[in-house]
């Protein structure tokens, strides 16, 4: 069987159906070569019926392992992977020519093992989706303080709103909400980190991603993410979130991670300048 030149997956948790078959045809209204991977954590198979169309495959899994889990369903399956895969929300849309100058970009930039897109909310505003390695005050200290400015603070600095979101940035930390990853990186770098059920195993995976290649915001296509940042609104997402940091920070280092102090130093030296 001939590869595919995109792959990608979506994992679904009691979607809501509309806004899932958006994303579904977003990604297949192209003239490429594509495959799509329904992976369903759902309790009970309903979605299977969402779409009858050869280019996708609905896994359904009878288990909630988790978001990372969901995706290396298939990411460790390499012989199903197009040459690039692209790990998608079930909460984004966009329009035609998106994948096209992805793929070409990543053609043109063997160096790059991940790039995302300008993101936007459906009210046209900016999503600050670039951000640092998170420091365990970005990541839970932010979560518990009650004064605002501060936590404004916190949130210019670790969300990179000191950069110029309009010029491409190597940037050591992309959402996991749109993911172009180049398959062959996934094959060397390895996947999504089962230890965390959600939320910051896409930091994870992009921090190692970033120590070998480029990791890149490339401003030129848009895309819309409906973020519902539900983790702010419910009591159970939250610890869950909670949970992910402190998985996340054991791994790599709470106070004395120096790959991260250098990293993060580099990253705003560079991204800080007005003339970017």
């Amino acid at each position: 069987m001939k590869k595919k030149q995109i792959t990608a997956s979506i994992v679904l948790y009691k979607n809501e159906r509309k806004e899932l078959k958006l994303a579904i045809d977003c990604f297949l209204n192209t003239s490429l070569a594509v495959k799509l991977f329904l992976i369903d954590n759902s309790p009970e198979p309903l979605l299977e019926d969402i779409i009858s169309d050869e280019r996708v495959e609905y896994i359904y899994l009878n288990v909630n392992r988790g978001f990372g889990a969901g995706h290396n369903v298939v990411l460790k399956r390499t012989h199903l992977l197009g040459k690039y895969h692209l790990i998608l929300n079930p909460d984004i849309q966009f329009g035609n020519g998106v994948l096209e100058t992805l793929y070409e970009y990543m053609e043109q930039n063997l160096d790059v093992g991940n790039v995302m897109p300008h993101v936007i909310y459906p009210n046209g505003e900016l999503q600050y989706l670039c951000k640092l390695l998170p420091t365990p005050m970005d990541w839970i200290g932010r979560m518990f303080i009650p004064i605002k400015s501060i936590k404004d603070k916190l949130n210019n600095r670790f969300e990179m709103r000191f950069a110029n979101y309009t010029h491409e940035m190597n940037v050591p930390y992309l959402s996991g909400c749109f993911m172009f990853l180049r398959s062959s990186v996934i094959d060397e770098i390895g996947v999504f980190d089962e230890g965390i059920f959600m939320y910051g195993e896409d930091t994870d995976l992009n921090r190692r991603i970033y120590e070998r290649y480029r990791t890149m915001y490339y401003p030129k296509v848009t895309i819309v993410h409906n973020h519902a940042k539900g983790s702010h609104r419910n009591l159970h997402l939250f610890w869950i979130h909670v949970k992910a940091a402190i998985y996340y920070l054991n791994k790599w280092g709470w106070f004395f991670d120096k790959e991260r102090a250098y990293i993060n130093r580099k990253t705003q030296e560079i991204y800080r300048k007005s003339d970017i």
